[in-house]
């Protein structure tokens, strides 16, 4: 009896030292994506290194507790922290003044209908073929987080709306897996993403404005 009980202390006490292990992993990692964020609004390249390790830690994180596509798609978004790093460093100001735009609602929606069933697609493989928890939310966050990156490349302005959503269920994901301080990290994100919605529409309209008055004074007197 006393093998016993002494192995469930053990086991416990395993418990709570990974538990304790992945919280502190998960700490970094939101404090890297916090300086991302930061480091972006000031247009500092050091936001790129800051998205790379942190997207890295986030990729192991994501695995560990089987939210496979997650996991996936931070190798996805490290990838695009090397070439974040590379536009800024090399590309200069040709990669600048690109013009946020509108897309109609008839586009939109076939984004989302082709999106949609690409992820019922690999959510379905996931549930059958692999050891994936929650696969079609997984499959689904992941499918529209790469498309909504492609929006940001873009700059269409609705991307906003994408990651409203994206972000939303994500919160749900991390809260049931038990990352709490990522869930935290996402309901700062959806605040993030109003702000950001109405500061591209404000530009937008500014741009606008610029080019009527471009507009009105090359017409003839």
């Amino acid at each position: 009896m006393s093998e016993f009980w002494l192995s469930i202390v053990n086991s416990i006490t395993t418990a709570l030292g990974e538990a304790q292990a992945l919280t502190a992993w998960e700490a970094v990692a939101v404090l890297l994506a916090i300086a991302y964020l930061v480091f972006a609004m000031k247009g500092s390249i050091w936001c790129w290194p800051a998205a790379f390790i942190s997207t890295a830690i986030y990729t192991v994180l994501f695995w560990n507790v089987a939210l496979l596509m997650e996991s996936l798609l931070n190798v996805y978004y490290m990838a695009m922290a090397i070439y974040g790093y590379w536009m800024w460093t090399r590309g200069g100001k040709e990669h600048e003044g690109v013009n946020i735009v509108s897309w109609s609602a008839m586009t939109h929606l076939k984004i989302i209908v082709i999106t949609g069933l690409i992820a019922l697609a690999i959510g379905h493989f996931m549930a059958t073929q692999t050891h994936a928890s929650l696969p079609y939310l997984d499959a689904a966050t992941t499918c529209f987080a790469v498309m909504t990156t492609y929006l940001v490349a873009k700059k269409v302005l609705e991307n906003w709306f994408y990651w409203f959503v994206i972000d939303a269920v994500s919160i749900y994901l991390y809260v049931s897996k038990g990352l709490m301080l990522t869930a935290v990290l996402f309901v700062l994100y959806l605040g993030m993403v109003v702000f950001g919605y109405y500061m591209w529409r404000n530009k937008m309209e500014d741009q606008q404005s610029l080019q009527n008055n471009s507009l009105s004074s090359e017409l003839p007197n």
